[in-house]
C-alpha cells in the first residue's frame, strides 16, 4: 500500500532523514517507533507532502507521490491524524467532521457522519460543543473521526495515544483494532508498546533519521536490549 525508498527530507540546510525505508502492507497495522527527535514526524510529513523529501522515492498504491503537494496525497486516500490532535478548536463537533469530508475511497459503505458517532458515541455527546470544550481523549476520538471521514485507504496516527489516560488509550486502541479488522490500513506512531502489540504486524525503529531494526512483535517485545537501546524503555 505504502512503500518509502531512499527517502531524504532537510529542513533548510539540516538534514533529517538519511535514507529513510518502510513498508506498509494493505490491511496490516505497522508501527514507527523512535525516541523524541529521531525522524518520525519527518518522515509522516514528507509522505503527506508536508515537508518535501529531496531525495528517494515515495509509492502509495503503487503511485509515485513523492513531490506531490499535501492536498493531492490526501485526495489519494492518505488520512492523518496529527500529533496534538489539531482539532479547530472553534468549531462544533459536527463542523470539525464534515469540514472535509469525501469519499476518497471510493467505497460503497463509507464514513457518514452518522457512522463516526456511533464509532465514537462520545462525540454524539458533544456533538454541539466546540473542539476546545473537549477533554484530550474527546480531541484525539474527534481528529480520528475527522480523519475517517475522509474514507481514506491510509490512516496514519502520529502519537495516537499521548498524554490519554489509561481507560481512554484503551478504547483508542480497541477503536484501532476494529478498523483493523474492517481491512483499513494504519501507520502507527506511539510509545506504549505493550499496549498496541497485539494488533500491529510489523514494527520499524527509527534512529537519527534512518530504520536500524524491523521486524514482528514477538521480536520486539523478547528483545529487552533492543528495547533499551533505541526506545528508553
Amino acid at each position: 500500500m505504502l512503500e518509502l525508498d531512499g527517502i531524504e527530507t532537510f529542513y533548510g540546510t539540516i538534514q533529517a532523514l538519511f535514507g529513510m525505508a518502510l513498508v506498509c502492507e494493505a490491511g496490516q497495522v505497522t508501527t514507527l517507533l523512535g525516541r523524541n527527535g529521531m525522524g518520525k514526524t519527518t518522515t509522516v510529513g514528507s509522505i503527506i507532502g508536508t515537508v518535501p523529501c529531496r531525495a528517494g522515492t515515495i509509492r502509495f498504491d503503487g503511485e509515485v507521490i513523492s513531490g506531490k503537494p499535501a492536498y493531492e496525497v490526501a485526495q489519494r486516500g492518505i488520512g492523518l491524524v496529527p500529533e496534538g490532535r489539531q482539532v479547530f478548536p472553534n468549531l462544533s463537533v459536527r463542523e470539525n467532521l464534515i469540514a472535509t469530508a469525501a469519499n476518497y475511497s471510493g467505497g460503497d459503505d463509507p464514513w457518514t457522519l452518522e457512522r463516526v458517532l456511533d464509532f465514537f458515541p462520545r462525540l454524539a455527546e458533544r456533538l454541539d460543543n466546540q473542539g476546545s470544550q473537549l477533554s484530550g481523549g474527546e480531541q484525539q476520538m474527534l481528529a480520528i473521526g475527522r480523519a475517517l471521514m475522509l474514507n481514506p485507504r491510509l490512516l496514519i496516527l502520529d502519537e495516537a495515544t499521548e498524554g490519554l489516560a489509561p481507560l481512554i488509550r484503551q478504547e483508542i486502541w480497541r477503536r484501532l483494532e476494529e478498523l483493523k479488522q474492517s481491512g483499513l490500513t494504519i501507520l502507527l506512531i506511539d510509545k506504549n508498546i505493550d499496549e498496541f502489540a497485539h494488533i500491529a504486524d510489523t514494527h520499524y525503529i527509527v534512529e537519527k533519521g534512518q530504520v536500524v531494526w524491523q521486524g514482528l512483535s514477538d521480536e520486539l517485545l523478547g528483545d529487552d536490549e533492543l528495547k533499551s537501546n533505541y526506545l528508553g524503555i
